[in-house]
Order: C-alpha cells, then structure tokens, then sequence
C-alpha cells in the first residue's frame, strides 16, 4: 500500500468520490443508462467505449457554489442536450468533408453553437436549470473576455474569434468588442438564435468560416471543447459472404444520437455480440466435434456421458456456499464482473492460514494475552453489564400495555393507570462482524502491533459469543499484469468456526506485496450479505491508500464505491487508519472521501490496540442501543 504523502502536490488532487458518485446518479437518471460511469478530465467529452462522460476540471479550485453548478451544467449539457439532440451522423459527414486548413477551428465553431442551442432546450424543458446555467455562463463569460483581450495582442485570432463568438451569443454583438474583421461576422452570428438543428448549426459554422478564412491564417492553438471525435463510433469494417443477410451480419441501421451511439458500444463490448464473435464462426475454430466425427444428434433419454462447467462469476446463494466450504484451494477463481469493472482481470484464490506452534508464537501468544488481559475483561464486563439492563423489570401502574388483574383503581384513583408490561427477555447480541487486515508490504514494520489489536478484537469477540471473521488480503505484485491480477484471501478465522481459538492463527499473519481495497471490501460484503444477523459490521485495518497494477489511479473511487454499496446492502463499513505517526490532515481528508465519517486514526503503533477497542465499543453500543 503506497503512501498517501506524495511529492507533488498539485497532482494528489482527488474529487470527492462520494459526491461523483451522486452526479453519477444524475447523469443515469437522465440518460436512463444504468451502466453510465463519471469521470473528470480535461474537457467535457463522451466515451462510449467505456460507457462513461467525463466533467472538465475547467471547475476545479472555484467557490463550491460554483464548483458544483458547474460540474451539474456539465452532467446536463452532456446526460440531457448531447445525449438526445445531437445529430451524429449529420457530424460525421461535416467531420468527414470538413476544410483542413482550420479543423480544429471549424469543430470549436460546431460544439460552441451547439451547447447554446442546447442549453435553451434543456432550460425550457428543465425550469430548474436556469440558475445552474446561470452561473455556467458568467463564469465562462469571465474567461473569453479575458482569452479575447489576449489572444488579439498576441495575434491568436482562431482562438480570439471562438471567445467573440461565445461572448456574443451570451450577451448580444452589441456588448462586445473585437477586430473589425470579427464584426462583420455579427449578422451571420445573430442567425444561431434561430438554429433548431445540428445541421443548422453546421451550415451556419460553414458561413463564418467562408466569411473569415482570408483573415484568419492558422488553427486555434488550444481546445475548449473535446466532445466526440471520429472513434465515437466503431470504424472496423468486416467481409461478409456475398449470401449473407443484413441482418445475420449485424448490420443496423446508422446511429442518430449519442444514446444510440452507447447501446451500440453496449452490446458490442459488454454483452459480447460484436464482430470479433462473427469472425470466429465465419473462420472456424478446431473443436471437439471436428476431433470426433462420430458425434450424434441429441435426443431425450440418453445417457449423460460428460459434464461440464461453465466459468461464469454468478452471485446466486447456492455458488457462494459451495465457494464457502472450499478451503486450503490453490485453484484460481475468476473475479468477472461479479466484484466491479475494476476487476475483471483479477483471479483470487481464498486459503485457511493455518498458524503453527512453532516456540516464539508459542511462547509469544500467553504474553500477548497476559498484557491484554485486563483490558478484555473490563470490556466484556462492561457489555454483559450493559446487556443486563436490558432486562426490565414488571413495571405496573402503567398508562397502555397487559390489563392488570386487580380493577381496584378504577375507582379509587381519579386517573387511574390499570396496565402494566412483562419483562424484556435477554438475548445475546445479534450482531456479525468482518476484519479484513491489509497485507501489503507496507505493513511489515507495523505487522507486530497489528498482531496484538486483531487477537484482541478476536478474544473479545469469542468470549461475547459475536460471530466474526478474520482475512488477510493482498495481491501478488511480482505475477500481476494487464491481463491478470492475482489476489489472496488467507482466513485467519472464518464465520463457521464460531468461539474457536484462532491466536496462534494471528500471529501467523506476514506482509506481502500489494492491497487491492475495494475488491477485498466486495469480497468479504458477499461473505456478510445472507448472514441471519441484524447487525452487520465491516472492518478494514489499512496504512495507506489502496495500490495494486493498474489500480493507482482508480483504486480510490473504487474503494469508495464499494463502501457505498455495502452500505446499501445495510453493511457498515469502519476503518482504521494504522500508522506509526500523527495523520496528516490531508490523509484523513482522503480517508473521509472514501469511507465518509466512519473512519478513525491511531497515532502511534502503540495505540492500535486502543483504536480497536475504541471502535468495538462504539459498534456494540450501537447493537444494544437498537435491541
């Protein structure tokens, strides 16, 4: 697990997750694409490939009251204007048949007039949006003022005409002032008010580009908009035999929109009906029915004479429980889609550690438990104290509940209160909790403290009778690559063995390589999800942000995303930042990014154990609070 202190600052920026999380909600709401993913990159632009839209960071270090206005006009602009009014194939031929003396210049132009017109439908449609668009425009109209100052000292014109352009579409040619070249563009530009298509809006570009072409000499040295680009769609063209029919070949008809252009790319690369699939039975694969030829028609009433088994990742209870009994497996199981996007390439293999009476655990162990004896105690005093008074006594005289035997008060009292309840009956706490213990090589140096707060959580957790499970998770970094990520699962102890003493287990536990968070949190949430329990607990121990291949740059989204639905699933996820000094503020803003307000810091490796208790507590006190 790699450090969250990095050397430079400016690139450490993370937007909240939880709050990406909530435009994604938006965008899929109104795009009605529940695969639909947020992103945030340079400009605004649509990624059907990977089913995602991406926000500019054209908002970054603004007022938040801009900041998320912004980034709303944004998800608007794109899930609601884009999404349903862009013509793509009027696009494509422009795209196609456009001059290459100014292509960057002609395809600002396009988009720049598009999102005005755009924008209107949207505000007509959604009233709602007018002050979110509001801001959009004043502080947009706050840069091109100041880009066309600019770039007209400098001689940019390509650049300093896109700003005049934005500027007098938003407050009118009268208000702006620019090279007399530019002006005379004006009756040309009044015309966009009237464009009720994309195709409008092409023809109209055309015309300022005729109008200004012998004045401007060079394309636009920056990009404002980065919308589509000519991968939008799949470009690959594939040989079908003369006899075969438009439709066995998968041929559709051409795609309108950019919603159409999605479930285009959804059905070609997330179900797998694309032309890589008619390429295969078009060519031929060697197969087992080539190999014997004495193959015959299937008919009922024959004898089975082989099975097989498919590699499908289900999520059905009966998989799980099957998954559930194997134990000390070296076999690999594929990930798939079952635990995120993140991870299908990852292939994991759960093991029960086994921990041996070698003579420094053996002598180790009793020392361990000696130094927390005392701690133990008090705690499961305390919670055996607080479970007794749950136990209420007959309380009578009592304004609603059972009717009382004797009716004497009926008349000797003026407010009489003949109803009383039974006793509560005492019950264990219904209540089941995960650990998952981070096992990365950052781990080594704080292995030994981690050691003596997870066999803590264990002998209070026993001696409470508290089902529970403990893991160590990691990746191997040294085998891991793009194609496949190895993981490890190692229970140290599992939900089934009940108030078993795993100690010796414990102090087994050895650092690895990498950590691959929200996979683990996923992992273990399937483990808790169809226990009986009421109350269901998540823990992770961690020193740092997740890191694994390929999953630096996602790995805190992810993570984040998985506490989300765990907490869906009405699992509460905790965690506990270990280290060996004082967190640093910004270390416990990316932990509060990622698990919110349940999340805690021990200052100093003596005080893991503490940490632990600290939130056992909390977490019980919850359970009796709710009996």
């Amino acid at each position: 697990m790699t450090s969250v202190n990095r050397f430079i600052q400016f690139n450490n920026e993370t937007i909240d997750a939880r709050q990406l999380m909530h435009y994604e909600n938006v965008a899929k709401a109104l795009t009605q694409n529940t695969l639909l993913l947020i992103n945030e990159r340079k400009l605004i632009e649509f990624q059907p490939a990977d089913q995602a839209i991406s926000l500019s960071v054209f908002w970054r270090h603004r007022e938040d009251k801009i900041m998320h206005a912004g980034r709303l006009s944004d998800i608007y602009l794109l899930a609601e204007g884009f999404w349903q009014h862009f013509n793509v194939q009027a696009w494509r031929v422009f795209d196609k048949e456009k001059s290459t003396d100014l292509p960057k210049l002609l395809d600002q132009l396009l988009f720049c007039i598009e999102e005005f017109r755009l924008m209107e439908i949207i505000q007509k449609k959604r009233v709602g949006t007018i002050k979110i668009f509001d801001i959009r425009v004043q502080t947009y109209l706050a840069f091109h003022k100041q880009q066309l100052l600019v770039n007209t000292q400098k001689g940019f014109l390509a650049d300093a005409f896109i700003s005049y352009l934005y500027i007098s579409l938003y407050e009118g040619t009268i208000h702006v002032k620019g090279p007399e070249a530019f002006q005379q563009a004006n009756e040309i530009i009044q015309k966009v008010y009237e464009s009720t298509s994309t195709q409008t809006s092409i023809n109209l570009v055309y015309q300022l580009y005729y109008l200004l072409n012998d004045y401007i000499n060079a394309d636009t040295l920056l990009h404002y908009y980065a919308l589509i680009s000519q991968s939008i769609l799949p470009t690959e063209e594939f040989h079908y035999h003369q006899g075969v029919k438009d439709s066995e070949a998968g041929v559709e008809e051409e795609k309108d929109t950019i919603a159409e252009v999605f479930r285009t790319w959804h059905r070609e690369n997330e179900q797998e009906n694309g032309l890589h699939l008619q390429y295969e039975l078009e060519h031929g694969r060697d197969g087992k029915a080539e190999q014997n030829m004495d193959a015959e028609e299937g008919k009922e009433g024959h004898a089975i004479t082989e099975i097989g088994r498919g590699q499908s990742a289900g999520n059905s209870k009966e998989g799980l429980s099957v998954e559930r009994n194997t134990e000390n497996s070296n076999s690999m199981k594929k990930a798939g889609k079952l635990f995120g996007k993140e991870h299908t390439n990852v292939v994991f293999k759960e093991n029960r550690m086994e921990g041996s009476f070698s003579s420094p655990n053996k002598l180790q162990l009793p020392l361990y438990r000696q130094e927390q004896a005392p701690f133990v105690k008090a705690f499961v005093q305390e919670m055996k104290r607080r479970m007794e008074l749950k136990k209420v006594e007959k309380r009578m005289n009592l304004s609603k509940g059972r009717l009382s035997s004797k009716q004497t008060v009926l008349w000797t009292e003026e407010r009489p209160k003949p109803f009383y309840k039974k006793n509560a009956p005492s019950t264990n706490l219904n209540a089941v909790f995960g650990l998952l213990v981070d096992g990365s090589a950052s781990m080594q140096d704080k292995m030994e403290e981690t050691k003596k707060a997870v066999l803590l959580f264990h002998d209070v957790l026993r001696q409470l009778k508290i089902a529970h499970e403990i893991v160590l998770h990691y990746e191997d970094a040294f085998e891991a690559s793009e194609t496949i990520q190895p993981n490890t699962f190692e229970w140290i102890h599992k939900l089934e063995d009940g108030t078993k003493d795993s100690g010796i287990n414990i102090l087994a536990m050895e650092a690895h390589e990498d950590n691959r968070d929200g996979f683990a949190l996923r992992w273990m949430g399937k483990r808790l999800e169809y226990r009986p329990e009421v109350h269901k607990f998540l823990l992770i121990f961690s020193d740092g942000e997740p890191s694994a291949f390929g999953y630096a740059q996602n790995g805190i989204m992810d993570t984040a995303e998985a506490v989300i639905e765990l907490e869906r699933k009405h699992i509460s996820v905790l965690h506990l930042f270990l280290n060996d000094a004082e967190a640093t503020e910004e270390q416990l803003e990316l932990f509060r990014l990622i698990f919110g307000k349940k999340t805690a810091a021990a200052s100093s490796l003596e005080k893991f154990s503490d940490e632990t208790l600290r939130l056992l507590r909390k977490m019980l006190h919850h359970v009796l609070k709710s009996t």
